[in-house]
């Protein structure tokens, strides 16, 4: 049976990989953004990739537009079996040459945005008592870092909304699921389209992986939803450990680093579009796709997302290993 999943944030980055990934495998895809580019573009991947599409122009801050995009997917398609939630704006500067404007903003599309995807699919899934929810978190969900504090900030209320929604559907012996995803850098477009104060181009933190090693995770997860969550690639992993054990100490590796290495060479272009308030492929703009501008950085795989999704076998080889060195030892004696 064809499975219904909604995606958001689909027009470009993580969403658009996930969605063609989606498609390849055989699901009907609803492709939920603000850009009528993007959106086109993103149709016609899944169309190419033998899937059906149904692209809905929505702005994830507007719940009843939500609300209405997902009552929509479910007449015109069928019940929503899983759900994504992707889409999220941002702001690159420091908290205090941002405007509180743009700080509520970015909280309500990259938050409140995860928090009405939700609301509208459990809406509909806990009647049927079946469906599974994927939030894309980020690294950053556990460990903020500078110039980025509006997006940082929205990260870790997805956390904590997240594990709260989760015990609740346990309590309530559901069968609908909800797991995350904490992401790495990921050379996605945004950063040339989301709204900068930075004097030079915006970068994502090496190391710097593909979109397609992201979507390989959600489409994992989607179909193992009974983890809390994944993380993907080394550095979420020895990021995270490092902010549970030394927290001060990655505070001050981050204020001497954390600047510099979120920019590039060059100067950032006085015109560079900003989709805070509008898409950036709006009226005379273009469909951004799937990848950023760092290709020649990224990598296409992650030895650590592999190792996430094998805890068993490795914890399996772990022990025949160590009871291994056990028998060794003991025949030494």
């Amino acid at each position: 049976m064809t499975r219904i999943s909604v995606v958001t944030g689909a027009s470009g980055g993580i969403g658009r990989a996930v969605a063609r990934r989606l498609a390849a495998r055989g699901d009907t895809v609803a492709l939920l953004a603000r850009g009528e580019e993007g959106l086109d573009g993103a149709a016609e991947d899944v169309r190419r990739a033998g899937g059906t599409a149904l692209p809905i122009e929505v702005d994830m801050a507007d719940y009843q537009a939500v609300d209405a995009a997902a009552e929509r997917v479910e007449k015109e398609l069928g019940p929503i079996g899983l759900w994504v939630n992707n889409a999220f704006s941002s702001v690159f500067a420091p908290f205090m040459e941002m405007e509180m404007p743009e700080f509520a903003r970015t909280t309500e599309v990259s938050y409140l945005g995860y928090v009405y995807g939700t609301r509208a699919a459990l809406a509909r899934m806990r009647t049927r008592d079946q469906g599974v929810i994927v939030q894309v978190g980020s690294a950053l969900a556990y460990r903020g870092i500078p110039l980025q504090s509006a997006y940082c900030g929205a990260k870790h209320a997805i956390q904590g909304f997240t594990e709260s929604l989760r015990v609740e559907l346990l309590h309530a012996k559901s069968n609908v699921h909800v797991t995350m995803v904490q992401m790495p850098a990921v050379n996605t477009p945004q950063f040339g389209w989301v709204l900068s104060r930075l004097p030079r181009k915006a970068q994502p933190v090496a190391p710097i992986y593909q979109p397609e090693v992201a979507a390989r995770a959600v489409e994992y997860a989607a179909d193992h939803p009974k983890r809390r969550e994944y993380w993907v690639g080394g550095s979420t992993a020895l990021t995270l450990a490092a902010n549970a054990v030394a927290p001060g100490i990655l505070d001050r590796y981050l204020a001497r680093t954390g600047f510099k290495g979120q920019q590039t060479d060059e100067r950032r272009p006085a015109d560079q579009p900003a989709n805070l308030w509008a898409p950036a492929d709006g009226p005379r703009g273009h469909d951004h796709g799937a990848h950023g501008d760092f290709d020649d950085q990224a990598h296409s795989r992650s030895l650590q997302l592999w190792a996430s999704q094998h805890h068993g076998l490795l914890a399996a080889v772990g022990g025949g290993l160590a009871a291994a060195g056990a028998a060794w030892a003991f025949g030494r004696r």
